[in-house]
């Protein structure tokens, strides 16, 4: 996943838009009450906590589909280290959209900057393994580009984007099917041969079942260490490994001396906090 102004435009500024439209149905009262006519200002973007920016390029929109004449210098870009204290960027222009795309604006930023610093403390303690650390669906509503895009800047990697993107075939497709075996036969008579064929499986038993059926990977969910490493020795190189099951940051340690391809977790998206960043110092400005 990446933004630049092609996806922005094409993707994200709908989603954006009605993220406006939420924060103001017909008008500003504070902002007109305070500033009944147009006037130029200028305002601080500082971070007040250490982490991982992310989301300048959705900070920035929020204010220009408010007003295309707005202006937003930046000091960072997506991905760097910041301090607490640092000034990220000013933004300029017509102080009643600087107060009425404020919250909007800070929340994509805070929330995307958040992922990616959780994002980048997880993906750290992978390092010099040859496992990938992938993202799920576990995703706010509406809210998936952003936080898939914050992933990757936080030097995770994306899963499938939805269930158009990939074959996934988890518990209750199973017990659809009727068998692991069947639920693979079936995916691979229907999806495209391009399509890799993906199945989560948590007893040894389905994992035989799995590799005997030709799946392409093999998802370990939610399984003891040791039925993990018993599971690898079955699989034995014939389908590419990945490991779920309620992943964190506290305990993905545990799971490095595995050897596996992939290990999921949905924390990145649905647990990671926000990075606390404010819009201070409001003055009028030159025009």
């Amino acid at each position: 996943m990446r933004f630049d102004e092609i996806t922005l435009k094409l993707n994200a500024d709908p989603l954006i838009q009605s993220a406006i439209r939420e924060d103001i149905t017909s008008e500003d009262v504070s902002a007109n009450s305070v500033m009944p006519a147009a006037m130029q200002g200028e305002v601080d973007l500082i971070c007040k906590q250490d982490g991982i920016i992310c989301g300048l390029l959705v900070f920035e929109r929020v204010f220009k589909l408010l007003d295309e004449k707005t202006e937003v210098e930046f000091y960072v870009k997506d991905g760097d280290a910041v301090t607490k204290g640092q000034l990220m960027a000013k933004v300029r222009g017509d102080i009643r959209v600087l107060l009425g795309g404020e919250r909007t604006a800070l929340n994509y930023l805070q929330r995307m900057s958040g992922i990616a610093t959780y994002t980048r403390s997880v993906a750290d303690l992978l390092k010099g393994t040859k496992t990938k650390l992938l993202d799920t669906r576990k995703t706010t509503p509406n809210n998936r580009i952003f936080e898939k895009y914050a992933v990757t800047v936080g030097g995770g990697n994306n899963h499938r984007y939805n269930l158009s993107d990939g074959v996934l075939l988890k518990d209750n497709h199973i017990g659809a099917a009727g068998s692991v075996k069947r639920a693979i036969e079936m995916a691979k008579e229907y999806a495209p041969f391009v399509r890799k064929i993906e199945i989560e499986v948590e007893t040894l038993e389905m994992v035989k079942e799995a590799v005997d059926a030709g799946a392409d990977i093999i998802m370990l969910d939610n399984m003891t260490h040791e039925q993990m490493k018993e599971a690898i020795r079955i699989i034995d190189g014939k389908a590419e490994i990945e490991v779920s099951g309620n992943v964190t940051k506290e305990n993905i340690e545990r799971l490095t001396d595995l050897g596996v391809d992939y290990i999921s977790s949905g924390a990145l998206t649905h647990s990671a906090p926000i990075l606390d960043i404010s819009l201070k110092n409001l003055h009028a400005a030159e025009a």
